[in-house]
């Protein structure tokens, strides 16, 4: 068996059934399996996935087991040469998979690959390519020296915004979003480490295999994450967990770190939350519209029957072109079109956020977008 891929789920009934629509796609002519997590979501996602996606194994957590434990769970019983880490948010392509596996087979030494991910919108996520959290980075991270110096190979090295990410490139850290990994290798390192529920899990896997012997790459093949735009990136829940799991990794692997580095964090803790606090008080003292874009901004439907569409998802006023100038919602219908025209068209029509982009599930008669996940 070729491929194992592997989806952990949690609240996510629709993305999930369009990953796996796009993971169908993507594999087609390849052997392999699909086996999906379920931690308690809760809902009827797998039920709903399970009429659609019958010949997936899905395993049904009786608990939020969180997402290192609930990889581990289909990683030790997977039994592709490869294996494909996979957010239930995201839509891939059959480049993802066969460039992937080419690039491992010709590059004995390479232990893991990323992809190059887009959120919605078309727009890289530099999340893609990321360096290890030394003391340095991980200074120049939690204080904002990054985000002022983007570019400076001193000051950014945790995003690697310095590095081009249309060409591959030998990096540290890959996203769990995906990660395609020797199967070999993520078993002899006994998959993810367990004490990371949330956050931080992908960083010490890939620490893990580069301190194996193997080297993590990035190639530049696109595709959709969502990347969980549920996940408030400036609520105080995230700053604290995030920053719990920075904490975790150097107890782990900078031991001799932890005096220095400990009140470093929790006083980027403190920062942090303070800023999101600002931030949060700031949003609501600005008089803006809080209706969605989906209701504010006109609607383009690239279909061949546009019409059907429009009343299905019950749009009444749309065009069939995108404009030059303005912001507008685009909506691609995924009856005429499979999951690799969907992401290529977004990546060529991608216009910072001037364009919302939208996929129009056929075979449900809804509209998937951003706020879903």
């Amino acid at each position: 068996m070729r491929l194992t891929v592997i989806i952990v789920n949690y609240r996510v009934k629709y993305l999930l059934e369009q990953t796996l629509r796009s993971v169908e796609q993507a594999m087609q002519g390849m052997a392999g399996e699909v086996i999906v997590v379920d931690n308690l979501s809760g809902d009827d996602s797998i039920a709903f996935s399970r009429e659609r996606h019958p010949q997936v194994t899905y395993i049904e957590n009786q608990e939020n087991v969180g997402f290192a434990r609930a990889n581990n769970q289909a990683i030790m019983q997977a039994r592709g040469e490869f294996t494909l880490i996979l957010n239930p948010d995201t839509i891939i392509t059959p480049r993802c998979l066969t460039e992937g596996i080419e690039w491992m087979q010709t590059h004995p030494k390479c232990g893991a690959i990323g992809a190059r991910m887009m959120d919605a919108n078309g727009v890289f996520l530099p999340e893609s390519k990321r360096a290890f959290p030394t003391p340095w980075v991980s200074f120049c991270k939690i204080f904002g020296l990054s985000k002022l110096f983007p570019r400076s190979p001193l000051f950014a090295k945790y995003h690697l915004r310095y590095l081009s990410d249309t060409e591959p490139q030998c990096i540290d850290i890959l996203s769990g979003a995906y990660m395609l990994c020797r199967t070999s290798v993520l078993q002899q390192l006994g998959g993810f480490d367990e004490d990371f529920f949330m956050y931080g899990e992908d960083i010490d896997l890939s620490y893990r295999i580069v301190k194996a012997g193997y080297e993590n790459w990035f190639l530049p093949t696109p595709m959709i994450h969502y990347k969980g735009e549920s996940t408030h990136k400036d609520s105080m829940r995230y700053v604290r967990v995030f920053y719990d799991a920075m904490l975790i990794f150097y107890r782990k692997h900078f031991p001799r770190f932890n005096v220095i580095f400990y009140p470093i964090v929790k006083l980027g803790v403190i920062v942090r939350a303070g800023m999101a606090m600002a931030k949060r008080l700031f949003k609501r003292l600005l008089p803006v519209s809080h209706k969605p874009a989906s209701e504010r901004w006109p609607w383009v439907i690239i279909s061949d029957h546009p019409q059907d569409v429009a009343h299905r998802a019950g749009i009444n006023h749309y065009q069939d072109t995108i404009p030059s100038t303005g912001n507008c919602n685009v909506l691609v219908d995924d009856g005429c079109h499979t999951c690799a025209q969907i992401v290529d068209y977004i990546k060529a029509h991608a216009d910072g956020n001037r364009l919302a982009f939208h996929i129009y599930a056929d075979r449900h008669g809804i509209v998937i977008s951003p706020k879903m996940a």
